[in-house]
């Protein structure tokens, strides 16, 4: 594996760790019990209770989650200069602020400009949680940028022109204009099964389940905490 390739996937690695020091923040086993201030924040997230039915964290898992989020977003939302913020800090290399927005709106499921904790640990219980099925209809939505039900070539390109320029340099050093394009055609022949230019939920889904690297991928952060 050459040094970038290396560089890249420490990147990487460490986005993860940051991912769960973000949302766990700076506690140990023992706060687990203490109290939580919910009068602290503007915003009241739903009762644990609810969202421990809604998810597959334990209630101790959702004190945790709220501890650190809490700490992190004292309002109790993120707003979207904050998640590029974020993402920005580890791929320093890179332009990360079209991804980060793009992902933005896929934890922003009631669409108003806000991520608050109950958005933000529903899809963090797919991603990290949930049945291949749902991390795939959790995929799609991100890659079906105008919600319409559909992903177009041009959406394809989109996110991963964004994926491209976040990666920056490491992922590649001689990079040509049109190499994002030439891995959207390839993607979206291999997905656009019937022809007809648009890709639906079943041809996404069905072309990713018969694909080794990306189902291998879906396991990624699978049992982190």
């Amino acid at each position: 594996m050459s040094s970038c390739r290396k560089r890249c996937k420490r990147e990487l690695l460490k986005f993860a760790q940051y991912l769960f020091r973000f949302i766990t923040g700076t506690l140990n086993a023992d706060s687990v019990e203490d109290e939580l201030e919910l009068s602290a924040v503007r915003h009241r997230p739903e009762a644990l209770e609810q969202l421990e039915a809604q998810t597959r964290f334990s209630r101790k898992e959702l004190q945790i989650l709220y501890r650190g989020f809490k700490n992190e977003c004292p309002s109790g939302v993120v707003n979207e200069d904050t998640f590029k913020e974020i993402y920005a800090q580890f791929f320093p290399q890179g332009d990360a602020s079209t991804y980060a927005h793009f992902l933005f709106n896929a934890f922003d499921t009631d669409h108003n400009d806000s991520v608050s904790f109950e958005d933000f640990v529903m899809g963090l219980s797919i991603l990290l949680r949930g049945t291949v099925q749902e991390k795939l209809n959790w995929a799609f939505n991100l890659y079906d940028i105008n919600k319409d039900g559909y992903i177009t070539k041009e959406e394809m390109f989109d996110i991963i022109k964004s994926i491209y320029d976040m990666m920056g340099k490491c992922t590649y050093p001689m990079l040509k204009e049109e190499t994002p394009r030439q891995h959207v055609e390839i993607f979206f022949q291999k997905m656009d099964k019937n022809r007809d230019g648009v890709v639906t939920i079943d041809e996404f889904i069905d072309c990713c389940q018969n694909d080794e690297n990306i189902m291998r991928s879906m396991q990624l952060f699978e049992n982190v905490i």
